[in-house]
């Protein structure tokens, strides 16, 4: 069975309720740069992280996606659900939250939320390790609420965090085949 554009955003941005709307208006945020960056640099405070593995991958897995993503969107070009239905009194939003239109694929908000919780679950340690579940969902939250609120596709949400994930995996081997190098003494 296939699903049109319609059916998947309607089946999410079409079950809103008040809560929902003040809660998806917040979780989107996990998806933005001021969070990763803040959630980054305080774990950086950290005695075991505060070297240059972890600055470089911190760097490279939250800081080069949105890069990635800004020239991917530019190239496709494609509208946002407000614009592709042309504003349909069907879709639901509120007038606090952003009304945009264009440059829809990938989802920036979905990429930049699975590269840092993908990232944190990476660094888990393995009795830990249960806690990237969590992180996983957060991460699907924000794919989500993307389509809550009337920003993204599902295939947006989608290829953001596909795109996400497998950019961070693929840092986090390479730069763990050169740990030694970046965990050098300097003595």
């Amino acid at each position: 069975m296939t699903y049109d554009n319609r059916i998947l955003f309607e089946a999410v941005n079409g079950r809103h309720t008040p809560t929902a709307d003040v809660l998806m208006q917040y979780t989107t945020y996990m998806g933005e740069g001021a969070l990763s960056a803040v959630l980054l640099l305080v774990l950086l405070g950290m005695a075991s992280l505060r070297n240059w593995w972890y600055f470089t991958a911190a760097v490279l897995t939250n800081v080069i996606p949105p890069f990635i993503i800004q020239m991917v969107k530019r190239s496709v070009d494609a509208p946002r659900p407000l614009k592709y239905f042309n504003e349909a009194p069907w879709i639901h939003t509120l007038p606090q939250w952003d009304r945009l239109m264009e440059h829809s694929f990938p989802s920036g908000h979905t990429c930049a939320a699975f590269c840092l919780f993908s990232f944190l679950a990476i660094l888990l340690k393995p009795g830990y390790r249960w806690i990237g579940v969590l992180l996983f969902a957060l991460a699907l939250l924000v794919g989500y609420s993307r389509l809550y609120l009337a920003a993204h596709f599902f295939a947006d949400a989608y290829a953001g965090s596909i795109i996400g994930t497998i950019f961070t995996v693929l840092v986090i081997t390479l730069l763990n085949r050169y740990k030694g190098y970046f965990l050098k003494s300097n003595t």
